[in-house]
């Protein structure tokens, strides 16, 4: 059973993952505002994550407010860094496409070993 300050300690890992992640291996083409939204949506994901919402487009935009295009532009690089698969399922109405995510589980065992690391 994992105790609450495991918990915490996972939770205050993600930004520091997210920012070293990005932060320390830019992608080529990368302008520093784009990383920054990168950073941003790491921690709006992993919330959403969290509390068990579906990381859907659609359910992003909802979330952000942001324009299809601006949250599919800042995902496409979290994909490209291999931090976020991307699936194809169907829409609510069942008929259609809808692009998923899901968070690579490379993501959460290093925020375990980081996390056990810095408890050490």
């Amino acid at each position: 059973m994992a105790s609450k300050l495991s918990d915490r300690w996972q939770t205050q890992a993600l930004p520091l993952f997210a920012v070293r992640e990005i932060l320390d291996k830019p992608l080529e083409d990368e302008t520093p505002q784009s990383r920054i939204k990168q950073i941003g949506m790491m921690n709006i994901l992993y919330m959403m994550h969290q509390a068990h919402e579906k990381l859907t487009l659609s359910n992003v935009i909802e979330f952000t407010g942001m324009t299809r295009s601006g949250v599919l532009e800042t995902i496409e690089l979290l994909v490209r860094r291999g931090v976020l698969i991307e699936t194809l399922g169907k829409n609510s109405m069942g008929r259609g496409t809808a692009r998923q995510f899901t968070f690579d589980p490379q993501v959460f065992r290093a925020l375990r070993g980081n996390a056990t690391n810095e408890a050490e």
